[in-house]
């Protein structure tokens, strides 16, 4: 199975994409951009990955900021917990390892945020460890190659697909032959119909020979994502806007406007509205609708401009915030509509 290692490895040295992360050996950098890179395209990390790296060059920059300054750089790649996690992550390692992430893939998945395929990949990556990182992409090239007809999901299936990785491995090039299997299943062995004429494993492809690649491979069917209503209310106080910081788990940390689960009328939303503020509103104005979609999570939103008297106080939870300083607080993308009108 050495060919197999020497055509993806040729192919890789000559089609490989450039990323600003890569060709530089440095732990903490292939860490920022596996967690970056999760669930998130490629062109979408690298303008993040880049202004990130600025901010905090190092393990003991990011331990030692804000939260609000590293989720307000995280505003709009999503998933913020994993910007959460990577902060206490790296404060781990500045405590623990002296800021150096440790070379073995067991000790590296203790810390907060490290999975094992980031484990993995830091090992490979940026020591040289024969280590496997089995993202959805390496799942997907792997099942095919080697003919894997089982569910991928299921603990057994993925620790053989583990294994298999290991097993074809260029152990003098482990770094590279996983980016190298995560390239070929980002941009040849793709999902459903996959471009076999231009894949340099095709000659030794069980699933090309057998002509079911596209249905490998053999994930379970996902449930629909469940859809919740909400009030999204943008209120005003004179020249300041009223943002509440989450502490949910979903978007934990991130500033949103005021919210209520749930359809109303613009009328129910007065009167609920005056109780709260003690006052009634200037005005309750219904503008427009819009939805934002979570891994699992439909958030169908009712989006409302109120106007309240200024010189309010906010309560509790909540904080009024001057228009001319929105940008410095970390807002999700959840509330891109609603923040066009703020």
């Amino acid at each position: 199975m050495t060919d197999m290692a020497e055509l993806l490895l040729a192919w890789y040295d000559a089609e490989k994409r450039a990323m600003p992360w890569r060709g530089i050996r440095d732990p903490y950098r292939t860490w920022v951009s596996e967690i970056m890179l999760q669930q998130t395209r490629v062109d979408t990390v690298r303008d993040y990955y880049t202004r990130f790296i600025a901010a905090f060059p190092d393990v003991f920059a990011l331990a030692e900021a804000d939260e609000a300054d590293v989720l307000k750089l995280w505003e709009g790649l999503g998933y913020y917990s994993r910007a959460r996690n990577l902060q206490k992550g790296a404060r781990q390692v500045a405590e623990r390892f002296g800021g150096i992430l440790p070379s073995d893939p067991s000790v590296l998945a203790s810390i907060c945020g490290i999975g094992p395929y980031t484990a993995g990949a830091i090992a490979a990556i940026a020591y040289d460890v024969p280590a496997a990182a089995v993202d959805g992409n390496v799942i997907r090239v792997i099942s095919r190659f080697s003919g894997i007809r089982k569910d991928p999901t299921v603990p057994a299936v993925h620790a053989l697909i583990e294994k298999t990785v290991l097993s074809l491995m260029d152990k003098n090039r482990p770094g590279d032959f996983d980016q190298a299997l995560m390239d070929l299943g980002a941009t040849v062995c793709v999902p459903g119909t996959p471009d076999c004429d231009r894949c340099p494993l095709r000659v030794l492809c069980d699933a090309y020979a057998a002509g079911d690649a596209q249905d490998l491979p053999l994930l379970p069917a996902k449930a629909p994502p469940k859809v919740k209503p909400y009030d999204v209310c943008v209120i005003r106080s004179g020249t300041r806007v009223l943002l509440r910081q989450r502490t949910e788990k979903l978007l934990n940390g991130m500033y949103v406007c005021w919210m209520r689960e749930g359809h109303s009328s613009a009328a129910d939303l007065q009167a609920v509205l005056a109780g709260q503020f003690g006052t009634e509103p200037l005005s309750v104005t219904r503008r427009e609708s819009a939805k934002h979609v979570f891994t699992h999570l439909v958030w169908d939103m009712d989006l409302y401009l109120v106007t309240l008297p200024p010189e309010l106080s906010a309560p509790a939870g909540y904080v009024f915030v001057n228009a001319d300083e929105l940008d410095r607080y970390p807002v999700p993308a959840a509330m891109k509509a609603a923040r066009k009108l703020m």
